[in-house]
């Protein structure tokens, strides 16, 4: 991927964390006011739930800033952790979000236990404004996220994309205290909302987790690998011994051994190696390929190796496209 291509990549990224910023203090101030005014303890729980996805927009927006930096000698593979690690924290703010809000609604419940009178017009209007305002921005987050490969601006967007949801559930909570007068159906479709917050906040937690801990890129993904080094099998690739992957932020890191002619001079298993990683590279955006050769001889298949028999027929085993 060359410079201009990433820097395009990373004004995308700060863009979209922007848009998130801006949107998500707007409507934290409208639900506040919305929610103090009316009473509705689903609608504050809404407005404590738009204050963590504020709180998970700086994250995401510092994140991108941080991991658009180069490699230097501190970070040699780059900043791209930092992404994940913002992942990460974003969906612990999630899961507390949740449990908070199941707290509130369950004390609310315990304390009450008769009916809770309040506004509910003023809070219909606004639930059905951040629904609309939210979708909008979610949409455009998982746009950028997709393009970018950003896990910070996925989470963000699954932040939003859960408030469209929890807002929805609000919303049809307030509707059904209007039209059958039981408030006491107030503080339930909050826990019902936190329900729905925490188990995206479980789902995100587990994928980002598995980027700082260098899980493996997904099966597509090794799938792909692994059709580019079988079209390199009649070009002189004789064998793979492991293929190690992982992820950095929107990086992918590959890292494979792989077998080659034990005869085959030191360039053409260079050249053969760099065409490895350009087919590669064709096939994947923002990828790290590291490749490291063993002659074919000391991995027990000498007798198929045709170089230690034949040494003239070296560029038998290159070949051409």
């Amino acid at each position: 991927m060359d410079k201009s291509t990433t820097e395009e990549i990373n004004i995308k990224k700060k863009i979209a964390a922007g848009v998130s910023i801006f949107s998500n203090s707007f409507l934290i101030f409208l639900k506040i006011v919305v929610g103090i005014i009316s009473g509705s303890i689903s609608i504050i729980s809404e407005a404590l739930h738009s204050l963590v996805d504020l709180a998970a927009s700086f994250i995401a927006f510092f994140s991108v800033l941080k991991s658009s930096e180069p490699a230097d000698d501190d970070h040699p593979f780059g900043h791209g952790k930092y992404e994940d690690l913002a992942g990460f924290i974003e969906a612990l703010l999630i899961i507390i979000t949740a449990l908070y809000i199941v707290y509130i609604a369950a004390e609310k419940l315990i304390k009450l236990g008769i009916e809770h009178h309040f506004e509910t017009d003023l809070g219909i209007i606004i639930m059905l404004f951040s629904c609309i305002l939210n979708f909008g921005v979610s949409k455009y987050l998982f746009h950028t996220a997709k393009k970018t490969d950003s896990i910070a601006l996925q989470t963000d967007a699954e932040h939003l994309s859960m408030d469209v949801y929890s807002s929805a559930a609000i919303l049809l909570g307030l509707f059904a205290v209007k039209f059958t007068g039981l408030y006491i159906l107030d503080p339930i479709f909050a826990i019902i909302v936190a329900a729905i917050i925490l188990r995206t906040g479980l789902s995100l937690t587990k994928k980002a987790a598995n980027n700082l801990l260098d899980g493996a890129l997904p099966t597509a993904d090794k799938e792909e690998i692994k059709t580019v080094l079988n079209d390199f099998k009649e070009r002189g690739l004789m064998g793979v011994k492991s293929v190690k992957t992982s992820k950095s932020g929107s990086k992918r890191v590959i890292q494979l051994t792989i077998f080659l002619p034990c005869k085959m001079t030191l360039l053409d298993g260079h050249t053969l190696c760099d065409e490895i990683e350009k087919s590669i590279a064709e096939r994947f955006e923002n990828v790290s390929v590291i490749i490291h050769a063993e002659p074919n001889c000391i991995s027990g298949n000498r007798e198929k190796c045709g170089l230690c028999k034949e040494p003239a027929n070296i560029n038998a085993f290159i070949g051409k496209k």
